[in-house]
């Protein structure tokens, strides 16, 4: 930092806090003076806050009354860099910087000083007498593994007081150790062998590592086949970045794919990286939070909230699996980790890798404009071939009514199972079944708080909303006429599915795999790791399931509704189907033996499903771009989505109705408003919600537009306003 960053004893400094205000704060520089960056303590009425210097005081405040910073917290600075991202994120998103501030900050402790704390691991002993409590603690021990955890989160997350803990240390059961509160990482080795790689992978790495040692900005858009090994090829990407001594980040868009990815990372680089996800416990959040801060950790595998780490100096971000929806953040601050990588990167030269088997279409036609660089990896690794695709037309099936399980699809799928390989059923519909009727009055159970239909879950016995989240235990009567017996369940999820499969396939070991099965996320790691050593015959699974993991025994995969996503007016339906298929169908046939995907539809010949099955994505994705391209919308458009919400469902509506009468500001960009009109899910939480959506040509600027279009109204009361620019779904 240079002179001119650093601010004297009671000289005037801006901080930026977390706090919802709307300015940044004026206060008088501490004792020995800070630094520009610094996270510092300060008063904010009878509170104390954490905030960052963000640069020189506004002086427009009486200085008699402008109070002191309180202290400087023992931590890196926020280096240029990072506030800059912070800025122009907000700018793009239309965030307010303290909503941004607290994605940055999301760390306990922060404000803690180095020191030792106790911790607890599994010991040598064994506990004198059995009881529930002691069971819990040690079955979470060993689900954990290895992992230390403070008195307070062991007591927490087995569920038992502090003194079970201690007893259980008094036996030896656990151990107590003093330990550091924050340590370094594990060195990691980029100079290890890696795997033997073919001739496209060995291009892709070549490009690649060029592009690391200019430590110049650039996005590379990665695609390969399923099961082409793109993994191998974004890791010597990383050793090369390490190799320069700058970090690396993998995000990844869900939590189960990180254990067989985190055994890959060991024996590339061996050592385990940092792990930064909803899973990690709150001591080893504000482990990495530091460590980063000071390059105590060169490797960082996370999910999308990771790419908010105050990093030293970031080389690499590679955003695996960059096509898939669980990127875009669609509460709080609303932003696409995929696009924030990018900007990020731009700001701090390193090198974005998006890889894909099937790229979203705004990746696509990036690289088609030679925006972003593209590697194509064509074939699989190894023996393995890519899968037949076939569809069953389910219009001459003869197929009961209470049955989704076709006979063509059932005995494909006794054939594999008789040859000791693994068959998966895809639906991607969690739960027994979406839709609870009444046959006496034709009641549809509802969520209270939700205009959404209670879905059944019936492992649990209960009914869920899968919108809030909301559970009841199972009726015995109908809510709306009181009849007893005439709850009926309408149409199949992965749980009513798994129990046909258990009658036509009575000697299969049959396992589900969705995510509200599992209690924690390693317990679902757990799982699908034991399925992949060949614990289950049939898979029955959500979306979950398309999302990465490796099962080498499997050999068919049967979509049991390929027509699912198609209803609808979601601009992205026809993407995001084609994706799904694609992804699903590529778990099949990734060893030696060859792959079959057989998709269940009453639609065989929509261009959709005709293009799953050609395997023609360049086809189906300049046909789409030019749907796309004559319609005017994104990518070849632009588009917000207002959605106001409230208690009061006539004041939600005159609010919406006001922005619709007074939209000088984005005619004046050329853009045009529709709505307001409710959303599809009109009520969550108790909350009535109203829709616009704003389209603009490309080139527009369209957030200033936005900006000081929603400025003309003010919220009063419970009245919320939430703008989402580039919107992904509009539920």
């Amino acid at each position: 930092m240079s002179d001119q960053d650093y601010f004297d004893e009671g000289a005037l400094v801006g901080v930026l806090t977390t706090q919802p205000l709307d300015r940044v704060l004026d206060y008088k520089a501490p004792e020995g003076g800070c630094w520009l960056g610094a996270f510092v303590e300060v008063p904010l009425g009878p509170r104390k806050v954490i905030g960052v210097v963000w640069g020189p005081g506004r002086g427009d405040w009486d200085i008699n009354k402008v109070r002191s910073v309180m202290r400087v917290l023992d931590t890196a600075p926020m280096r240029s860099e990072m506030r800059s991202f912070l800025e122009r994120a907000a700018a793009y998103t239309l965030t307010p910087m303290p909503a941004m501030l607290r994605l940055a900050t999301r760390a306990p402790g922060l404000g803690d000083p180095p020191s030792m704390r106790k911790i607890y691991r599994r010991g040598e002993g064994t506990p004198d007498r059995v009881t529930a409590a002691r069971t819990r603690v040690l079955e979470f021990m060993s689900e954990y593994g290895d992992l230390s955890f403070t008195l307070k989160e062991l007591a927490e997350l087995s569920g038992v007081g502090p003194s079970v803990i201690k007893g259980l240390v008094k036996q030896a059961v656990l151990r107590e150790e003093d330990a550091p509160r924050d340590v370094p990482f594990p060195p990691m080795d980029p100079t290890l062998p890696s795997k033997e790689l073919t001739d496209d992978q060995a291009a892709g790495v070549a490009a690649l590592t060029a592009t690391a040692k200019s430590r110049d900005y650039a996005t590379t858009l990665l695609r390969g086949v399923t099961g082409s090994g793109k993994t191998e090829v974004y890791l010597e990407a990383v050793a090369a970045c390490l190799a320069q001594g700058r970090q690396a980040l993998v995000l990844l868009p869900e939590i189960a794919l990180t254990a067989e990815f985190l055994k890959r990372v060991e024996v590339r680089f061996g050592a385990r990286p940092a792990e930064w996800h909803s899973g990690a416990t709150m001591s080893e959040r504000r482990r990495i939070w530091r460590m980063v801060g000071t390059g105590g950790a060169q490797l960082v595998i996370g999910a999308r909230s990771a790419l908010f780490l105050p990093y030293r100096d970031l080389g690499l971000i590679v955003v695996d699996e960059e096509h898939d929806t669980a990127y875009k953040q669609e509460e709080g601050v609303l932003y696409n980790a995929r696009d924030m990588a990018v900007l990020r990167a731009s700001i701090c030269g390193a090198q974005v890798v998006l890889a894909s088997a099937t790229p979203s279409l705004e990746s696509w036609v990036n690289a088609e404009a030679g925006k972003y660089k593209r590697i194509d990896l064509t074939s699989r690794f190894g023996p393995s071939v890519m899968p037949e695709m076939r569809s069953i037309d389910m219009r001459a099936e003869d197929l009961p009514g209470s049955r989704w399980i076709s006979p063509t699809l059932q005995s494909e799928v006794k054939a594999r199972v008789q040859k000791g390989e693994q068959a998966l059923l895809f639906l991607n519909r969690r739960g027994y079944a979406p839709v609870t009727l009444c046959r006496a009055c034709g009641h549809q159970v509802g969520c209270a708080q939700c205009d959404a239909r209670m879905v059944e879950h019936r492992f649990l016995k209960r009914l869920m909303c899968h919108q809030c989240g909301e559970t009841t235990p199972m009726p015995e009567a109908c809510p709306s006429c009181d009849a007893v017996n005439k709850l009926a369940p309408v149409g199949p999820g992965v749980e009513r599915l798994s129990e046909e499969a258990e009658a036509l396939f009575p000697d299969a070991r049959i396992a589900v795999l969705s995510s509200d099965l599992f209690g924690s996320a390693r317990a679902l790691k757990e799982q699908i790791v034991e399925i992949a050593e060949g614990a289950a015959d049939v898979i029955i699974g959500t979306q979950l399931v398309a999302k990465g993991h490796n099962f080498p025994k499997l050999t068919l995969v049967g979509v049991i509704d390929a027509d699912l996503g198609l209803q609808g007016s979601d601009l992205r339906a026809a993407e995001r189907t084609f994706q799904l298929m694609r992804q699903v169908a590529g778990r099949a046939g990734r060893a030696e033996a060859a792959g079959t995907a057989l998709l269940q539809t009453f639609q065989p010949e929509h261009p959709v499903i005709r293009a799953t099955l050609a395997g023609d994505e360049e086809g189906f994705w300049r046909a789409e771009a030019a749907e796309r391209e004559a319609a005017g919308v994104p990518p070849f458009g632009r588009m917000a989505g207002i959605i106001l919400s409230g208690p009061d469902v006539g004041q939600v509506f005159d609010v919406a109705n006001h922005l619709a009468r007074n939209d000088q500001p984005l005619r004046q960009i050329g853009a045009q408003v529709y709505g307001p009109a409710p959303a599809p899910i009109a009520r969550i939480r108790g909350r009535h919600r109203v829709r616009l959506l704003v389209k603009a040509g490309k080139g527009v600027a369209l957030q200033k537009a936005v900006a000081r279009w929603v400025a003309q109204v003010r919220l009063k009361g419970e009245l919320r306003l939430a703008v989402d620019i580039d919107p992904q779904s509009f539920f």
